[in-house]
């Protein structure tokens, strides 16, 4: 071998040789190449012959393979697309240019696509088996009687409403929730209960940044209640510094729902409860045991 022929000889030579038909192997001896990264370079972009390819090369897979590495993909990522070795891959695709290496941001681009593709096959089917479990649960539940939202209410009432405290006394009706699920099982707790809807009055509490007139609309149509029976709404000022996730149309603010002359009502859900929960509970939010 002529020690001073150039890189561009040798590769002219190495192609005519691919061209001829000849093997890697045929090639290498012929030209005397030791070094398969210099023949990797040689022939780059010198597609072999029909003849050269291994017999139980699958010409499909191959094809997909140099799709795939044009396309900017790598050895591992090809390999697992197509369901085939590293080293299948290799031996098609090895005569292509080697991708240009991806940004930091690319690299994020790409992994953010990656998981969004996995989150819309993924969410549909665990939301379908969200929702199954959650259908077969209300299915075990069915329709309550009235002593059965007597007790649900009561519960609600003591977890979400307001309630008297040792050191501020104030036995009323006050209840408040964003839910409005909630608000009408709460409504027709205080209907079973025998509270006419005239003794109730409602106030938004809502973000002055938000759509204040679409959120009180909202709750009129939810609780079905008159107009002159919401008082004027609470607006919370806008802290420009604090990330609020409670945006947009799905955002209608918290409702507060007051029961006039409910002093009654309320040591009644205080029974009902404290039955329901069990163990010590407090007589008419004095803090005192009940005997």
């Amino acid at each position: 071998m002529n020690q001073k022929r150039t890189f561009a000889e040798l590769r002219e030579q190495a192609i005519a040789l691919r061209r001829a038909g000849r093997s890697r192997r045929e090639i290498r001896d012929l030209l005397a190449i030791t070094s398969n990264e210099i023949l990797n370079e040689a022939l780059r972009g010198e597609p072999p012959q029909l003849q050269n390819l291994r017999l139980n090369a699958k010409d499909e897979e191959r094809r997909k393979a140099r799709e795939l590495r044009a396309q900017g993909l790598d050895y591992q990522q090809i390999a697992a697309k197509l369901g085939v070795s590293k080293s299948s891959v290799s031996l098609w695709v090895r005569d292509l240019p080697r991708p240009a290496r991806l940004s930091p941001e690319e690299c994020r681009q790409r992994a953010a696509d990656g998981v969004r593709r996995f989150w819309a096959a993924e969410g549909p089917i665990r939301e379908a088996q969200r929702q199954a479990v959650s259908d077969a649960a209300a299915a075990q539940v069915g329709a309550l009687s009235d002593r059965e939202i007597i007790i649900a209410g009561a519960i609600a009432y003591w977890c979400e409403g307001s309630k008297s405290k040792p050191h501020r006394r104030r036995d009323r009706v006050i209840f408040v929730n964003s839910d409005p699920r909630l608000i009408r099982f709460f409504l027709r707790f205080l209907e079973i209960t025998g509270i006419p809807p005239n003794r109730l009055r409602c106030q938004l509490h809502i973000h002055e940044s938000a759509d204040v007139e679409a959120a009180q609309r909202f709750w009129l149509e939810r609780t079905g209640l008159q107009p002159a029976q919401f008082r004027r709404p609470v607006l919370k000022r806008h802290n420009p510094k604090t990330i609020r996730k409670n945006t947009g149309d799905q955002y209608h603010g918290c409702l507060r729902i007051d029961v006039l002359s409910s002093i009654e009502l309320y040591r009644q859900i205080d029974g009902w409860a404290t039955a329901a929960i069990g163990g010590e509970g407090t007589q008419q939010g004095s803090g005192q045991p009940r005997s």
